[in-house]
């Protein structure tokens, strides 16, 4: 067992680490707060041998455990939705492909509600299906306080992201309930417009309003403490969340408006960042053959730290012309190299072309050979593949092999190539800073 840590982000960002760091075709979520069955592991593995390879992901069935001497509380119904609800990552197994191919689990999600969901709904615009497996697990009712009905309206926010993303049937494609919102917007109106005109003299007007308020909050309560066990604790938390519910759903929805207006699909991170050596990570001395002489640019072992810290893997492709001039050996090549991860880390794949321009390879940049091969030799679609360099030529290398590419200009950076890079940066943290932020 490997434990890895986030140090923050929520569950889509720790999911994404975990994924991301394994090396597995399948990858299997599972809650924290669920107990598998004794034969999950054996039922897992039928589940998946069984899978046509249009399905990406297989959900195992959940059984949530109620009282049987009593009728069901607010939360316990709640939690007992999760035994029909799809696609929840309290037990779902997705292929590694499918989560690489939509950039796994959107964190802009910041709880573990609708990040699920979301990546579901993704998932699926590929094409690919989804099926439900023979697998089990229990989901327990965690104990919690009075207020927690409360808390949780903070996800009125990511319905809106919800929306946002995929469109006013997204509840419907989600297998979603439609929940209260119109009415929790009627009775927050109604509240605000009582205040209000008691405040503009119209005491008549504002008791009507006052009125209309207490209806729908009564009702609201009563719709909740029908089903259940109707005891002093439970009617108690009812009539008091049930009055704070509505405005602060209300709040959330709006908040959520205003936050993700301007939202976009989420792309998420690389599977792979491949890296120009000379003028890029280190400074550049031409046809360098003396480890001695590496100097690696400010920031460049912080920045590639981090991209490792979120699993993205890094790689190396440098031309090095300098071998089939005779002007450098390829040991000296080896041995640059291997002063550079010396001081920078380990780098998951690292290719060299020894060739002159006039060789006509297909590996020296801004031919796409070393990109190819770096994506082959790590299992990597090239479209989740970014390649950062200072010239022309490592754009042109990214473009032809069909991925990605920054450029970081330098001195010996032409005009015209920063003008048609597709994607620029002042720095090599910036740089990462940009793929880390998803906007590669």
């Amino acid at each position: 067992v490997r434990v890895v840590r986030t140090g923050g982000g929520g569950p889509a960002a720790a999911r994404n680490l975990g994924w991301r760091t394994a090396r597995t075709d399948w990858i299997a979520f599972l809650d924290d707060d669920v107990v598998p069955d004794p034969d999950w592991y054996d039922r897992l593995a039928e589940d998946l041998a069984a899978l046509p390879a249009d399905v990406a992901g297989t959900q195992g069935r959940v059984r949530v455990p109620l009282p049987a001497d009593r009728r069901p509380t607010d939360w316990e119904r709640g939690t007992a939705g999760l035994a029909t609800s799809s696609w929840i990552t309290a037990d779902l197994a997705y292929r590694r492909s499918a989560l690489a191919a939509v950039g796994g689990f959107d964190e802009r999600f910041p709880r573990a509600f609708r990040e699920d969901s979301d990546l579901a709904l993704r998932v699926m615009d590929t094409g690919s299906t989804l099926t439900r497996g023979q697998r089990w697990i229990t989901h327990p009712v965690r104990p919690v306080d009075r207020w927690v009905s409360v808390r949780v309206q903070a996800g009125n926010a990511d319905d809106v992201l919800m929306r946002r993303l995929h469109g006013p049937t997204w509840r419907d494609r989600a297998d979603a309930a439609v929940g209260r919102r119109p009415r929790h917007l009627a009775v927050t109106a109604a509240a605000a417009g009582a205040v209000g005109l008691l405040a503009a003299g119209r005491p008549r007007a504002a008791a009507l309003a006052a009125l209309g308020w207490a209806a729908g909050t009564a009702e609201f309560a009563w719709a909740r403490i029908a089903p259940g066990p109707r005891d002093r604790a439970e009617v108690t938390t009812m009539l008091a969340t049930s009055a704070l519910i509505p405005p602060l759903a209300t709040w959330h929805f709006l908040r959520g408006a205003v936050q993700h207006r301007r939202v976009t699909r989420w792309r998420g991170l690389p599977d792979l960042v491949l890296f120009d050596r000379d003028g890029t990570l280190v400074h550049d001395v031409p046809y360098n053959g003396d480890p001695d002489l590496v100097r690696p640019v400010d920031g460049a072992r912080e920045a590639l730290d981090e991209l490792r810290a979120r699993g993205v893997r890094v790689g190396l492709v440098s031309n090095q012309s300098g071998v089939g001039r005779g002007l450098i050996t390829p040991d000296q090549v080896t041995a640059v190299n291997a002063r550079l991860a010396e001081l920078l880390g380990p780098f998951d794949t690292v290719q060299v072309c020894p060739h002159t321009p006039e060789d006509g390879c297909d590996c020296r940049k801004p031919a796409p050979g070393m990109v190819k091969a770096a994506c082959a030799e790590l299992d990597v679609d090239p479209a989740r593949c970014l390649v950062i360099g200072d010239i022309g030529a490592d754009v042109g290398a990214a473009t032809a092999a069909g991925a990605a590419s920054i450029i970081v200009p330098t001195p010996v950076t032409r005009p015209q190539e920063i003008a048609a890079a597709p994607h620029r940066a002042p720095t090599l943290t910036a740089a990462v800073a940009d793929v880390l932020a998803g906007t590669w």
